[in-house]
């Protein structure tokens, strides 16, 4: 029990003794943050246990208790009073008065209660917020055996109820983030109430209470004391408790914080709210995956052979978990991607962004733990990058929405500042024009969500979304951020692996991502040198495809007021003048001599008559690395179906189609060999056998395996996963002036196993002959073209070739 002080503290004089040594404690150059928070803690505290002591209170039976945020031992300068006068029996009704009047009369905003402890637990057990606050209780004065009854009563109270109290708590938290929005990226944050600030960090502190989870506490609590050291700043420049860092106070509290300027100080506060929210999507999730195990509801197969491993206290579940591969070395568990137990990080440095892709397209995120692991064994990239390590990039920006939560698990740990070492200069970066609504960083991500809807758009889906990541890149250097952007970018995508000329397109996409909304809003339409603006910066249809979608998906991400149904027609009519300036300026795919394998398969099957193939793994990266695909060359005499036949036996031994390509060659003259190179890869990292694929052919090509069957009861047995939103199909016919000699078929689409099997039979049951096709997958998103004949060899009709592309679009969906 604290001693009373021999001077009555609600005297006058004693009540300015105390103003004069705080007002002291708050002007001395030290100590500041926790320190002085602790000290006014103090200070109070003293204050309070004469209070009571001169109030006349008994020895035992009433206890003075700190609750709430003043129970956490900390006090900023304009902190309200969390107190209850806690009592065994019947006390004199004049006794709390005695206690609260000085405290009134000083000014102190006070919350307080006088309950015992049966009626405290009884009101918390109404009350979540109450139960909260009683979580922190901390003896002040008085009988101490009485405040330690109510801890113990509390947590055992709570202990019991998490189940249920938990996602009530949860549910208090949601509504709080929508009412006062994401710390981490408004320009007048709610320091304690918005999401990712103080009022989150107690939420973790009830949840470790409960020992069913813990939150990550790495550079958690360095988060927390510095929004409290910023929110103490924010009360002394303004003389009130607020929470709310307005622009017009944010300078003023960066200096009293010795930090450079308020874009410095804003910076700092949102990097320690994203680990506060970061700290809170870990911690929720493992709560999750704790009540499931404990009703019963975890998914557990004995097949699977893997023990549940519950980190926190609490966590009891038997048997197994089941395990389910997403890609080589990423399986699904508990509902979020983890390392498969054959994985290496050590020797796989793609393995951080193809864990990251596998998660995002099937709506997952990837375990904290192995994010954990990845950041800590991963080697970094080699420069340039594997093509695998590229098309895994394009994968996770494809998947929209889903990307978030995944890129934010990345950046939590540092591997999206290793992955792309420019990052560090946008990241956490405000943004003062009132239009955003995102920091930098945020943006570029929030533009690579919206441009994956439009990925139907363009003929260059990987182009689109790379580009909607950076497009901003060079706002963190001094200058048009359009001009820096352009330079960086140029580096970045040559890091990346991408060659000359893509790496040309991004730059002009960097460079001009402005160009076509600020010149349909402020040049005259009508005028000529309108068009020519635009078309001195893009030289193509492909090329103005992409502008166009990019600035769509910028100014959605900026925010409501950057762009309308105003701004979109008028920017549509100047893409509209400016395809028909390009019109014929498009790029078509140039046909490559045969080399002299290809030839050499060719006349090979002529000779037997049947399938001849060629497989070569490909390595990239480091010597010594394992190979990422493989080149397959496919030679066979002409037959219908063939395109739809061979597609589905790489699919049914588990290799996607990354890029593909049709011809007829005559390497004898008796008659024609469709010849199709396909680069594939493998799902899960196995590689076929050349002999048994061979065989498989065969076996398909004369009928005695139906691909078609055994492929369709593969997906019947296969478990359901979550799906993520995708822009649907889009299968066109392409203008008569694509080939003078053949209907041009072009499929854009999301991957999916078995996809070119399925337009390829398609294609066979329409009746018209493939005659040569280029396929690519770009990411997620299938880009293919298919020139088609009829018998005859003759391009289609107007009216066969609608059918024909009608057939697709059905097995589409």
């Amino acid at each position: 029990m604290r001693m009373a002080t021999e001077i009555d503290p609600s005297d006058p004089a004693a009540a300015a003794g105390r103003a004069a040594a705080r007002a002291a404690l708050l002007a001395a150059p030290g100590p500041v943050g926790r320190p002085r928070r602790q000290a006014l803690a103090r200070l109070t505290d003293d204050w309070l246990a004469g209070l009571l002591a001169a109030a006349g209170a008994p020895p035992t039976g009433v206890a003075l208790v700190a609750v709430g945020g003043y129970g956490r031992g900390e006090l900023s300068p304009r902190s309200d009073l969390d107190v209850l006068l806690l009592h065994a029996g019947p006390i004199a009704r004049e006794l709390p008065e005695r206690i609260w009047y000085p405290v009134w009369d000083s000014g102190t905003k006070l919350d307080h209660s006088v309950r015992t402890v049966a009626g405290a637990r009884s009101v918390a057990a109404a009350d979540l917020k109450v139960q909260l606050g009683l979580l922190n209780a901390r003896h002040l004065a008085g009988d101490p055996a009485l405040t330690e009854d109510l801890r113990a009563a509390v947590l055992t109270d709570w202990r019991a109820s998490a189940p249920t109290r938990l996602p009530e708590l949860r549910e208090l938290g949601r509504a709080r983030a929508e009412r006062q929005g994401e710390l981490s990226f408004l320009l007048e944050p709610d320091l304690k109430e918005a999401r990712g600030g103080l009022r989150d960090v107690v939420a973790l502190d009830a949840i470790a209470a409960t020992w069913l989870a813990d939150a990550p506490r790495d550079g958690l609590d360095a988060a927390a004391r510095w929004l409290a050291d910023v929110r103490d700043a924010l009360h002394l420049v303004t003389g009130r408790a607020t929470d709310r860092l307005v622009l017009q106070e944010q300078d003023q509290v960066a200096q009293r914080l010795g930090v450079l300027d308020a874009d410095a100080l804003l910076r700092r506060v949102y990097e320690a709210a994203r680990t506060i929210a970061y700290a809170g999507d870990v911690t929720w999730r493992a709560v999750d995956q704790v009540l499931a195990a404990r009703g019963g509801r975890g998914r557990r197969v004995r097949r699977a052979g893997i023990r549940f491993a519950g980190a926190a206290r609490g966590a009891v579940a038997r048997g197994t978990v089941e395990r389910r591969p997403l890609a080589e070395g990423v399986v699904e568990q508990d509902g979020e991607a983890v390392l498969a137990q054959g994985a290496r990080p050590a020797t796989d440095p793609v393995l951080p962004l193809r864990a990251a892709a596998a998660a995002a397209q099937n709506g997952l995120t990837v375990s904290y733990a192995t994010v954990r692991r990845l950041a800590a064994e991963c080697r970094p990239l080699p420069v340039p990058w594997p093509d695998e390590a590229r098309e895994q990039l394009v994968t996770l920006l494809g998947a929209g929405e889903a990307a978030v939560p995944v890129w934010e698990a990345l950046e939590a740990e540092g591997l999206v500042r290793r992955l792309l070492p420019d990052w560090e200069r946008v990241r956490c970066r405000p943004q003062r024009n009132a239009v955003h609504r995102w920091t930098v960083d945020r943006h570029l991500v929030e533009t690579a969500v919206r441009a994956a809807a439009m990925t139907r758009r363009v003929a260059r889906p990987d182009l689109l979304l790379v580009a909607a990541l950076l497009h901003d890149i060079g706002k963190g250097w001094p200058g048009d951020h359009s001009k820096a952007g352009e330079v960086i970018v140029r580096d970045l995508a040559a890091r990346m692996g991408f060659g000359p000329e893509d790496t040309g397109t991004l730059a002009v996409l960097v460079r001009h991502h402005l160009a076509l909304v600020d010149t349909a809003t402020r040049r005259d339409p009508d005028d000529p040198a309108t068009v020519e603006a635009i078309t001195g910066v893009v030289t193509t249809l492909p090329e103005l495809e992409l502008l166009h979608a990019l600035t769509e998906a910028d100014a959605l991400a900026t925010g409501p007021a950057a762009w309308s149904g105003w701004r979109a027609s008028l920017v549509d009519g100047l893409v509209a003048r400016v395809a028909d300036r390009l019109a014929g300026a498009g790029v078509r795919p140039v046909e490559t001599a045969p080399t002299a394998e290809q030839e050499r398969l060719a006349v090979e099957a002529v000779r037997t008559g049947g399938p001849a193939l060629s497989l070569r793994a490909r390595s990239e990266g480091d010597p010594g690395t394992e190979p990422m695909g493989v080149e397959l060359n496919l030679a066979v005499p002409d037959r219908p179906g063939l395109l739809g036949t061979a597609a589905g036996v790489l699919a049914l031994h588990r290799l996607a189609v990354r890029s593909a390509g049709l011809r007829e060659l005559d390497p004898v003259g008796s008659g024609p060999v469709l010849l199709l190179s396909w680069r594939v890869a493998a799902e899960y990292g196995e590689l076929p056998e050349a002999a048994r694929l061979r065989a498989d052919l065969r076996r398909a090509l004369d009928g005695s395996l139906d691909v078609a069957r055994r492929l369709a009861e593969r997906d019947a047995a296969a478990p359901r996963r979550r799906g993520i939103p995708t822009p649907p199909p889009l299968v066109a016919v392409a203008p008569a002036a694509a080939s003078a000699t053949a209907t041009v078929l072009e499929v854009r689409a999301h991957d999916a196993p078995g996809l070119l099997h399925r337009i390829g039979r398609a294609l066979d049951g329409a009746g018209v002959r493939v005659r040569t096709a280029h396929v690519s997958t770009l990411g997620a998103e299938a880009v293919d073209s298919f020139y088609l004949t009829d018998a005859a060899g003759r391009p289609l009709t107007a009216e066969r070739a609608g059918a024909v592309a009608a057939a697709v679009r059905a097995v589409l969906g």
